[in-house]
């Protein structure tokens, strides 16, 4: 293979191409000119023979054209000679490179992905002797599986919009012909490969976890039986096993004793529950370890991770829709934690990431269309005078208008209005929200309606993020700004708007996490609020799991709010 490389690396440096040291993330190579380099071997000919023939016998307009394109302007900028093939005494057969990915196919299970997809029939030497067309297939079907499983471990198996129109991420892009070069220049092609996969502790959590599922699953802490919520001062046959459960030294009685209380109060602090000692049903569920984990939610979890931005930034802000929580990171560390209210299973909040740009002290809300049209309108046509008893305006032709000067017979069934809310104590955003500007119009915000942040069940929203302490989360997420912190942002507050904008943005991740690993390195699981997981399990083909989206297990909040 020396000479094959030499071959290489002396047509790259006719085409002017830098040999990339890693493999890079979307593609933003300069143009530079097409270069054909002639064949010089048999092996490189009969290549080009196959590859000229795929090329040049598909139509111009089809996939199958760009693709043959593609693969022969690669190999021809590398005299056509293989990265997978070698020849030795007039037999072919596969690179040391190959052999070495083909053992990667092999293990691709522990890596929570399909050996079959890679390991195909198209991949068997054996079975094409020395036709030039089979040759070129076998290199290029070689070269297909080695992409798709880069892709594979880098950025998922799956599209996530084609689970759910709400998941709108863009699967991160591959330089796939910077990655070809570099495994064919490598000595080691396992670790250029294995540069691709996350970094996130999570995912490599949930890889370890996957090594070892068996194992973990016999050794599941014990399980609490369920019964009535546990007080201060209640005895009940639970609890020898819940002091066990906690790691508490054994005690004679069933006394639920402040040694008991205090431990379950770490442990929801721990679990983003109220920590206030009481083991009600949440806190039981929680103790459990939540539903049963299956193999397929490991494996659904880490192609999550897979979709994510392999730098989520140094310092963050992460919401996890099922856990119904948000967090502030600094360098992979949490710094600060609150509640939030997600959308509603009807208005579900979507998965995306952005950077947060603004900040907004007396907000108007400017109402959604969706909600005009089925709750705002049809309640102003009946009764004019609910616009200002919502503490509302009628914007029309960027004027403000009456309701009660409005001809509603004339305007029919149109209503050919903006609505939005002025600032004050009733708004639905509270005394501030926290723009990222994005298609979907969602952002987090404060929220007069309290009372939902006590409830085990959150999704509630009409599709933003309500944070339970705002202002707590505003100081925090303030920490780099010179001249803005949470005196300066509460000095703002009165019946004007006021727009900040800080410094420096700050990425937002608005995630997706049926399964999230503890500071304690256990897995605890959260329902799968709106069915993405069931539906992903689905796709993987993992089993038949339907999609069930889970009915909301509480009185619908009536207040108007995003």
């Amino acid at each position: 293979m020396n000479r094959i490389l030499v071959g290489l690396l002396a047509a790259l440096a006719g085409a002017g191409v830098a040999l990339p040291a890693v493999a890079q993330d979307v593609a933003s190579l300069a143009v530079t000119p097409v270069v054909i380099a002639p064949a010089q071997s048999d092996l490189a000919r009969t290549i080009k023979s196959g590859l000229a023939a795929t090329y040049y016998g598909a139509r111009k307009d089809s996939l199958a054209y760009r693709e043959a394109q593609k693969l022969y302007f690669f190999y021809g900028a590398r005299h056509f000679e293989p990265i997978w093939l070698d020849e030795a005494n007039g037999a072919v057969g596969y690179s040391a490179a190959a052999q070495k990915i083909m053992k990667l196919f092999g293990a691709a299970a522990s890596e929570g992905l399909r050996p079959s997809d890679y390991l195909t029939s198209a991949l068997d030497v054996t079975a094409v002797g020395n036709d030039p067309a089979k040759l070129a297939a076998l290199e290029t079907a070689f070269s297909a599986a080695t992409m798709r499983y880069a892709t594979h471990i880098y950025t998922g198996r799956i599209e996530p919009l084609s689970i759910d129109a709400n998941l709108d991420i863009q699967p991160k892009q591959l330089d796939q012909s910077a990655l070809m070069l570099e495994l064919a220049t490598s000595d080691d092609p396992a670790a250029v490969l294995a540069k691709l996969e996350p970094t996130h502790p999570e995912f490599l959590a949930l890889k370890a976890r996957l090594a070892t599922f068996d194992a973990t699953q016999a050794e599941r802490p014990i399980t609490i039986e369920a019964g009535a919520t546990l007080k201060p001062g209640m005895s009940d046959p639970r609890v020898p096993a819940l002091r066990q459960r906690l790691e508490l030294p054994a005690v004679d009685g069933l006394v639920y004793d402040e040694a008991l209380i205090a431990a379950i109060k770490t442990f929801q602090a721990g679990a983003g529950l109220e920590d206030d000692g009481v083991m009600g049903p949440a806190t039981l569920t929680a103790l459990n370890g939540g539903a049963p984990v299956t193999r397929e939610d490991i494996l659904a979890n880490m192609e999550r991770w897979r979709w994510m931005p392999r730098d989520l930034g140094k310092f963050n802000v992460f919401v996890n829709i099922p856990e119904y929580r948000l967090t502030i990171n600094r360098d992979g560390q949490e710094t600060y934690a609150t509640r939030v209210v997600v959308g509603s299973t009807k208005n579900q909040t979507p998965i995306f990431s952005d950077n947060i740009r603004h900040i907004v002290v007396n907000p108007y809300w400017n109402v959604p269309s969706s909600i005009i049209k089925n709750e705002i309108a049809p309640k102003t046509r009946s009764n004019p005078g609910y616009i200002a008893s919502q503490n509302m305006e009628l914007i029309y032709q960027g004027n403000v208008v009456s309701a009660y000067q409005v001809n509603w017979a004339a305007v029919g069934d149109s209503f050919p209005f903006r609505v939005r809310q002025k600032p004050g104590p009733s708004n639905s955003l509270g005394q501030i929200k926290f723009l990222f500007p994005n298609k979907h119009d969602v952002y987090l915000h404060d929220t007069p309606s309290k009372s939902l942040f006590g409830r085990a069940f959150r999704a509630a929203s009409h599709g933003c993020v309500r944070v339970q302490n705002p202002m707590e989360f505003a100081a925090a997420l303030t920490a780099n700004e010179p001249n803005i912190d949470r005196a300066s942002l509460e000095a703002m507050f009165g019946s004007s708007e006021r727009w900040v904008n800080p410094e420096q943005q700050v990425p937002v991740h608005l995630a997706y996490f049926t399964l999230r690993v503890g500071a304690d390195g256990e897995l605890r699981s959260y329902a799968d609020v709106y069915g993405h997981n069931a539906k992903l399990i689905k796709a993987l083909g993992l089993g038949d799991a339907a999609a069930p989206v889970i009915a909301d297990a509480a009185p619908a909040d009536t207040t108007l709010s995003p």
